[in-house]
């Protein structure tokens, strides 16, 4: 039997390949498709100089469209990551709460003894004026 684990990692790996072949047949999709549409706008526009130069244009963005689907096969891992220094980010709140009740305390236990520390400097200038004369 299988553990959770692999299971997990299993149904993961089997949903990036669906995803990267749905990304790739999306991609040819669209590929195909702009060009049918760049022979159609050839074969009726007027202005055939200036779509010679669409397809030249697209070859030139070959290598974005390449580096594009290698990010796309990246995401899945960068998630996963992200995911997981969230998920240890969360694990950490509780041990934040705690250091700032601590730092709270130590300023709220240094404010009481500044305070008290100028409460018997003001007691003596009291007992330095002069006893009333009767």
């Amino acid at each position: 039997m299988a553990s959770p684990t692999a299971a997990a990692s299993g149904s993961s790996s089997s949903r990036e390949g669906t995803a990267k072949a749905m990304v790739f047949d999306q991609i040819s999709q669209t590929i195909q498709s702009t060009s049918n549409l760049l022979h159609l706008m050839q074969q009726s526009s007027p202005s055939q100089v200036q779509l010679t130069k669409l397809p030249k244009n697209l070859l030139a963005k070959t290598t974005m469209i390449k580096n594009t689907g290698q990010v796309l096969e990246q995401m899945p891992q960068v998630i996963s990551s992200l995911d997981a220094h969230v998920e240890n980010g969360l694990q950490s709140v509780p041990h934040l709460r705690t250091v700032s009740q601590l730092l709270a305390n130590m300023e709220s236990c240094q404010l009481s003894s500044l305070s008290q520390a100028h409460l018997p400097e003001k007691e003596p200038e009291m007992g330095k004026q002069p006893p009333a004369k009767h």
